[in-house]
């Protein structure tokens, strides 16, 4: 521990976010510079614990001590070393993970935990300014050992695990259906939860140790199953859980009702397009949003950006509480209250309230909802007598997650099995119930972390190793059935 007293005497501190009036009128990342001095007093607050349970809050099993302490005392670049160990991509998951490490740091039982997620992110930044996170080319023993994988999309999981494959020595080909690699990351997460320049800069890294892209196909139907069976030794699976949860109410057909994952793509293709409107566009509407969680604020965020007149966030739960519930002690990662820097920007949160119907107006576009207030009860949630009311609302958004992996096509030519929530299901291994083909992140797990996709993708790429070499020297950090803390 280099500063022995630094959590009793420096107070935790997080960067500022740029001005609402001001960070609406574009799609710039909203925080504000730190500086490398308070950064480096931030993590001279790590107790560096005997037993650091950030250890075990992170799925990646970060060397988050180690990090902190070559940070206080200067040796940035080491701890950039630290950070890769663990961790392909700590630009993303530095912006958009939710740090369940900094739930379960134990300076937290009694004070404000560590800023582990801010260390993180500046390292990394600093690594990329500095030049300190060159190609990783294979050595020439393992390129001629290596055999060619196929990897089935380019979210977190398919990165991580293309990533380290090549870096093993295998020739990796990533199969995406967009027309640029990234998934979620590139269409999905917008602009000012993380520029696209951080995404793209780690593309070429990976293009120069030897991935191959190829995008804007389908697998499946332009690559057929019994191809990629053919020409590959493995297949990775990472194509993500991407059939959204509907809405069975009446009026669920009308026009103006989209999933949040038909909005948030066109939203991010206009953007990077430059000064275009999407085909969904909130301009001049009343948006309803339904869902609460992090997709919910992404899309809350985007339809300020694009001028909605008013934008409403539904959930069916109840208002979280304030500060850490006696049920969920730590080291878990709580349901609490929080505010997003979308949250801040404008928009009305309602809790405990359930859609009944949707309104149409002469053109059979949706112009409201009937809500209600709702109870929990051993059924689900039961609507409370007397409590319906009509909500504006002529655009509204379905962000209400996602129920498996999407079958026809490649997973059913494959002819994988699938478990009882609709994911691929897997072996210990990550094996799937075909010989040669893995899965990991959403598509094996279900709807998750970014943070727990890149660990899938890491243990994935190790099981594959293995299959192919008989053996693997490559990190395993999670097995298909570790589960975060509770």
């Amino acid at each position: 521990m280099a500063d022995p007293k630094g959590f009793l005497t420096t107070p935790r501190q997080t960067p500022a976010r740029r001005p609402v009036d001001v960070r609406i009128t574009d799609w710039r990342e909203v925080y504000t510079e730190f500086g490398a001095d308070r950064l480096e007093r931030q993590a001279g607050r790590c107790m560096d614990c005997g037993i650091p349970f950030c250890h075990t809050g992170c799925p990646l099993g970060n060397l988050i001590p180690e990090w902190n302490d070559l940070v206080y005392t200067g040796d940035w670049r080491a701890a950039a070393e630290r950070l890769h160990a663990t961790n392909n991509f700590p630009e993303f998951t530095g912006r958009l993970c939710p740090a369940p490490c900094e739930s379960a740091c134990v300076l937290g039982i009694s004070s404000d935990p560590v800023a582990i997620k801010q260390v993180e992110v500046e390292i990394i930044n600093r690594a990329w300014a500095e030049g300190w996170v060159p190609p990783r080319r294979p050595a020439p023993a393992a390129l001629a050992a290596g055999q060619k994988v196929a990897v089935i999309g380019s979210g977190p999981a398919g990165l991580a695990a293309a990533q380290q494959l090549t870096r093993a020595g295998h020739a990796v080909t990533v199969f995406e259906r967009a027309d640029a690699p990234g998934g979620l990351l590139r269409y999905g997460i917008p602009e000012f939860k993380m520029e696209k320049r951080h995404l793209d800069r780690r593309l070429i890294q990976m293009l120069a140790e030897g991935t191959e892209f190829r995008c804007g196909l389908t697998a499946g139907v332009d690559v057929s199953a019994a191809q990629l069976r053919a020409e590959y030794a493995a297949v990775v699976l990472a194509c993500g859980a991407t059939v959204a949860r509907g809405l069975p109410v009446p009026g669920a057909e009308l026009a103006g009702i989209h999933q949040a994952m038909e909005y948030l793509p066109l939203a991010n293709r206009a953007v990077a397009a430059g000064d275009t409107e999407p085909a969904i566009s909130a301009r001049g509407r009343h948006v309803v949003i339904i869902g609460g969680g992090d997709t919910g604020a992404d899309c809350l965020g985007t339809a300020i950006r694009q001028g909605a007149a008013s934008v409403t966030q539904l959930e069916i739960l109840p208002r979280p509480p304030d500060h850490r519930p006696a049920d969920e002690p730590w080291p878990t990662h709580p349901a609490i209250f929080r505010i997003s820097s979308a949250h801040e920007e404008g928009g009305d949160r309602v809790y405990a309230a359930s859609t009944q119907r949707f309104l149409a107006d002469d053109t059979g576009r949706v112009s409201g909802l009937v809500v209600a207030a709702v109870t929990p009860s051993p059924s689900g949630f039961v609507p409370v007598p007397g409590s319906e009311r009509e909500l504006a609302g002529d655009l509204v958004l379905l962000a209400m997650g996602f129920t498996g992996a999407e079958r026809p096509g490649l997973l059913t030519d494959l002819g994988v099995q699938f478990d009882g929530r609709g994911n691929v299901a897997r072996n210990a291994r990550f094996h799937t119930s075909v010989p040669g083909v893995f899965v990991a992140g959403d598509a094996g797990r279900g709807q998750s972390l970014i943070v727990w996709a890149i660990a899938e993708g890491r243990s994935a790429a190790a099981a594959v190793d293995e299959y192919l070499c008989g053996d693997t020297s490559l990190p395993a950090p999670i097995g298909p059935a570790a589960a975060p803390l509770r």
